[in-house]
């Protein structure tokens, strides 16, 4: 680890850092989507006439969910290719 240079331990950092931010910003939203659709489901049971209000309720709420993948999908591609902290080390 000595013979490092500071470039070297900053892409280290980001790729370890990224890989741990995609899996849980991935995880999270992932849970939250299942327990979403479990309480609709459970609505569109109890309340069958309401159930296609239940259901664009749930389709826009999902869709919020997903939409905080894709943003820790984008955050880690550009940590990972075009860096911003490369440009503090030079």
């Amino acid at each position: 680890m000595e013979n490092m240079d500071a470039m070297t331990i900053v892409v280290l950092a980001t790729m370890i850092i990224s890989g741990v931010i995609i899996v849980v910003g991935t995880i999270i939203p992932s849970l939250q989507e299942g327990k979403a659709v479990e309480k609709a489901l459970e609505a569109m049971a109890r309340q069958p006439g309401v159930a296609g209000q239940i259901s664009t309720t749930l389709f826009v709420a999902l869709a919020m969910l997903e939409s905080c993948a894709i943003y820790v999908l984008l955050i880690c591609l550009i940590l990972l290719f075009a860096n911003p902290l490369l440009a503090l080390i030079e």
